[in-house]
């Protein structure tokens, strides 16, 4: 194996930060949806409405869990940026290692998420269909 050099994990920074940017950008929408979602469960105590809560609800946790991944595997970067930097180069190895394998946990909490957005708009649809 070649040697880990400042470069490789500087990379991912980029990467990494566009990916906390749409993880953000889902989570205010959701903020936004849940603040909607509020206002009419108040108004109209509607079943529909409670399970609309409750998928939001799950795709926020998820989104909360994606962002967190991401957040250590970028800080996870910037530890082995200082390894490398202090000569601990085995050490940085495996801390690299660790980073890329909570930014791919990160990304299939994404795919996770989408495929239960996908439901709920499916369930949309179907209530527009039955009409």
């Amino acid at each position: 194996m070649e040697e880990l050099t400042l470069t490789t994990p500087a990379l991912l920074f980029s990467a990494i930060s566009l990916i906390m940017l749409a993880y953000t950008n889902r989570f205010l929408a959701y903020a936004a949806t849940i603040r909607s979602l509020h206002a009419k469960y108040l108004k109209n105590k509607d079943g529909v409405l409670m399970a609309q809560i409750q998928n939001i609800k799950q795709r926020l946790y998820l989104t909360r869990s994606m962002q967190i991944l991401g957040i250590s595997s970028l800080l996870l970067c910037v530890l082995t940026m200082f390894l490398i930097y202090i000569e601990q180069q085995i050490v940085a190895i495996w801390v690299f290692g660790v980073a890329l394998i909570l930014l791919i946990v990160s990304l299939a909490l994404l795919i996770k998420e989408i495929q239960i957005s996908v439901k709920a708009l499916e369930l949309h649809i179907s209530d527009i269909e039955g009409d």
